[in-house]
């Protein structure tokens, strides 16, 4: 968050509002089993158990334990167990390991949610205008928040790679049913270009990572006015995409053969739900979805992606990905409107209505890739203490993402939000848009 920014613009969050963002996550856990939130099925994504716990551990030790003299954890070795990556606060558990940790329950990780809830709102009731440290509690409390925002996208995120390893394939949410159709052709967005100024100011929450404003010249650009469709991207297919070695970087083409990609995650070629095998290799397309298995929707955003397939699927079209500084001076006077996790859909759409002029979609549906190494703005300082940590140690080998998904709280996004993952990252709703000189 903007914690070395002034934090006067930053009001305290009320009780409700905590209550209604933590009910959320719990919401958003009760389809699963308990055996179905103990899963972690790689190293990159985290049981739902586990997050339940996290952002309450959050909560606890940056503002609980800080700031009330007689709080009594629930458990002492919680804090080993449920610190992600905070080096401050101490040693912890190993990332990879998180599935193995049968105990704490599924309910006993509720009763710790409740537990810190009953004191958080306690705390937020008796508060004083005048307490003197309100000006501290206020950007914790707000950051605690968007955190847990942040976990909600990764829990939906996560038990789709989990369900996606299961052969029965089960479906999280009932499935949309709707008819394909044939989307028609994208147009070209111009940007006049010049010196603009980029990154967040002003009133209202931030992360640190979105400033301090600044200003960048940008040449005159182009964007695509939708994102690149499966049908697109199913094209690129066809034409050898994934066997020609000159439209994709040397890091790329390394990854993509010693992992076998063929295709975007979750894509298989089968005759019919449930049939699957790596040896299939006739049949129409498949992808599993947070509603299990369906035949591929060629008018639907392209998701699942790495930076290098969009990479090479750009070079493949004569075109290019956006730069990060592109994609905000665009999307800066847009509202932040699209497919939003609230929406229920819980997967990528396509553009409403045939025509497709304007920029559309530059809000939900998938995180678009970026040109853009993920690194900090000129004058970044990442703040002191373990909330330093929250951004700024991970600014390298990391590529930058805009927009937000169909998984993502829409309050939670706005144009200058960085989101950032390694170029080979795939689990995440990640898509592209085109770009290219005017």
């Amino acid at each position: 968050m903007r914690l070395a920014k002034e934090t006067a613009d930053l009001s305290l969050p009320s009780a409700d509002r905590y209550r209604q963002i933590r009910a959320r996550t719990v919401s958003l856990a009760a389809p699963l089993s308990p055996e179905d939130a103990v899963v972690q099925s790689m190293g990159d994504v985290s049981p739902t158990k586990w997050h339940l716990a996290h952002t309450t551990w959050f909560f606890e030790t940056f503002l609980l334990r800080p700031h009330v003299p007689d709080y009594l954890e629930l458990h002492p070795h919680y804090n080993y167990l449920f610190n992600s990556y905070y080096e401050a606060v101490g040693p912890r558990h190993e990332r990879g390991a998180r599935g193995l940790l049968t105990r704490p329950t599924l309910e006993e990780v509720r009763r710790y949610r409740e537990h810190v809830d009953r004191h958080v709102v306690e705390l937020l009731d008796g508060l004083q205008p005048e307490r003197a440290d309100l000006s501290t509690l206020a950007p914790v409390l707000e950051l605690g928040l968007q955190h847990e925002q942040q976990h909600q996208e990764l829990i939906l995120t996560d038990i789709k790679h989990v369900f996606a390893g299961n052969p029965m394939r089960p479906a999280y949410h009932a499935p949309e049913v709707r008819p394909l159709r044939k989307l028609g052709r994208m147009s070209w967005v111009p940007h006049p270009g010049g010196l603009l100024s980029v990154g967040h100011e002003g009133e209202g929450f931030a992360f640190d990572n979105e400033g301090p404003r600044h200003q960048v010249w940008l040449d005159p650009f182009e964007l695509a006015s939708r994102l690149v469709t499966n049908g697109e991207y199913l094209a690129f297919m066809d034409d050898g995409g994934y066997t020609r070695p000159e439209l994709w970087l040397a890091d790329g083409w390394a990854v993509a053969q010693a992992q076998g990609w063929t295709a975007p995650l979750y894509w298989e070629r089968q005759d019919g739900p449930g049939r699957r095998g790596p040896e299939r290799t006739s049949g129409r397309w498949w992808q599993m979805t947070l509603s299990g298995m369906r035949e591929l929707a060629y008018d639907e955003p392209v998701c699942h992606l790495s930076f290098y397939e969009g990479d090479a699927y750009a070079r493949w079209a004569g075109s290019r990905l956006p730069r990060e500084e592109e994609w905000e001076a665009a999307a800066a006077t847009l509202p932040v409107e699209g497919n939003f996790a609230e929406n229920g859909r819980l997967h990528p759409a396509p553009p409403r209505g045939r025509a497709v002029t304007g920029l559309h979609q530059m809000f939900g549906d998938v995180w678009e890739w970026t040109a853009s190494p993920y690194v900090g703005y000129p004058g970044f300082r990442a703040a002191g203490g373990a909330l330093g940590e929250y951004n700024g140690k991970f600014m390298c080998n990391q590529m930058v993402l805009r927009g937000g998904s169909c998984v993502s709280p829409a309050a939670h996004v706005r144009a200058t939000y960085r989101n950032f993952f390694p170029p080979s990252a795939r689990w995440q709703f990640t898509g592209l848009r085109l770009a290219r000189e005017a």
